[in-house]
């Protein structure tokens, strides 16, 4: 749904590589790169793949096709329901209801604590942050942990990923919960 929109496509390192030169030039593959590991090793590095990523998000509006299929849900007996591997909150920015999508793997739009000092997940609304597209670097304070003051991370599931905070993965039993019966 996201490349329709304009979104990098990350399959592969030639696409990850072109939208991401400064990570090709030092040979990162996606899979270095999102991951909690490259938080430990290069926090600046880390933030500016994700926050470029969060402001391209934030910036980018959802094609066409996500109101054609809430308009297709909202047609249904049982209405509509979402369940995504995209992190991207384009479905929320599209209009569909919150309480009825599932992202199974996070949302760049949340963070976490990186050395989970508790399971606590806050909105990243308040971070703007400023990258600089040559080195792919955060070049502004990184976010921290309100509870810690450890660096925080986006409440993501990443590639070799055990401390990811799954709370908002959840939302499947909130959904449940609601769920009309038929």
């Amino acid at each position: 749904m996201g490349v329709d929109s304009g979104l990098p496509d990350f399959r592969g390192n030639e696409g990850f590589w072109k939208a991401y030169p400064a990570l090709g030039r030092a040979r990162i593959n996606f899979y270095e790169a999102a991951s909690p590991a490259m938080f430990q090793r290069d926090p600046r590095l880390a933030w500016g793949f994700y926050g470029h990523r969060l402001m391209l998000y934030r910036e980018t509006a959802p094609h066409p096709g996500f109101e054609i299929l809430k308009r297709w849900g909202q047609g249904m007996r049982h209405g509509v329901f979402v369940f995504t591997s995209n992190v991207d909150g384009h479905f929320q920015k599209a209009g569909f209801d919150a309480n009825s999508i599932v992202e199974v793997h996070g949302s760049i739009h949340h963070l976490q604590c990186l050395s989970r000092c508790r399971d606590a997940i806050w909105s990243a609304e308040d971070f703007e942050p400023v990258v600089d597209s040559q080195t792919c670097q955060l070049v502004n304070a990184l976010p921290t942990c309100p509870y810690c003051n450890s660096l925080a991370r986006p409440n993501i599931l990443m590639f070799d990923d055990v401390d990811w905070v799954e709370e908002r993965q959840l939302q499947g039993s909130r959904v449940q919960r609601n769920r009309k019966p038929r």
